[in-house]
């Protein structure tokens, strides 16, 4: 007689919007997700290149103009949260416009919208981190912009560090994304920060927090560390990091 089928999402649905050509979160999201927890996906919309800060700044006013529709359809299914999963537009937008789009979401369609950076930012007040070592696929121009912007949350960037000759985010390997967050840390460093849900990091997290001996998190584990934290979801997440390990941080 066959298993029975496992009933996903009946102690929380997230929710996840994500650029038009990202893979990666729809790979990494259902390996972080608690038992009982179902994740689920829409696209946000924008077309042309990627990778720089102009071609970013179309993009995601794109994502911007048309995230009414993407929220609307993504809340349908009912999730405990909905998460823009894109740093980058985060950048773009600043913190006060960002508060401002996220807080009228939320209001107009009935659920917590919350943001890949401003996870970010959560979970270094909860960690107690001022000081961050930053590690990015982002070209030079918007690897400082992004800087910029966690300053504006009163956080010293230490240092920032950004992956050369990128063909593909998406298909970076472990050993560049590792050997890039070792490059990007500093002894002053309280912390270290992997920008970038398109860059695959899961499998380098925590080995780096072991390595480094503080804590590491990416725009990945933090959006999901946030998005469990909304939903009320303690379960501890082991192998990614103590952000998502520790139950206590939620």
């Amino acid at each position: 007689m066959n298993a029975p089928t496992p009933i996903t999402g009946w102690r929380a649905k997230l929710g996840f919007l994500v650029p038009p050509g990202t893979p990666t979160v729809e790979r990494e999201m259902p390996r972080l997700a608690p038992r009982g927890v179902s994740t689920h996906f829409g696209r946000l919309v924008a077309r042309g290149p990627v990778g720089t800060w102009n071609s970013l700044q179309q993009r995601a006013a794109s994502h911007v103009e048309h995230i009414d529709l993407c929220v609307e359809m993504l809340a349908s299914v009912g999730p405990a949260a909905i998460v823009l999963a894109h740093t980058a537009t985060s950048y773009f937008l600043g913190r006060e416009a960002e508060a401002q789009l996220l807080a009228r979401l939320s209001s107009q369609y009935g659920v917590p919208v919350i943001s890949a950076l401003g996870s970010v930012v959560a979970a270094c007040e909860r960690l107690n981190v001022r000081r961050v070592a930053v590690a990015t696929a982002y070209d030079e121009a918007l690897t400082r912009h992004g800087t910029a912007t966690l300053g504006s949350y009163g956080l010293e960037v230490v240092q920032a560090r950004w992956l050369e000759q990128v063909r593909s985010i998406f298909d970076e390997t472990a050993e560049r994304v590792y050997g890039l967050a070792r490059a990007a840390d500093r002894p002053e460093a309280d912390a270290v920060f992997i920008s970038g849900v398109g860059l695959p990091t899961l499998e380098v997290v925590g080995a780096l927090e072991s390595d480094l001996g503080k804590p590491v998190f990416s725009s990945a584990t933090a959006m999901m560390w946030n998005a469990l934290r909304i939903a009320g979801v303690r379960d501890p997440v082991p192998g990614y990091g103590r952000l998502l390990a520790d139950p206590e941080l939620r």
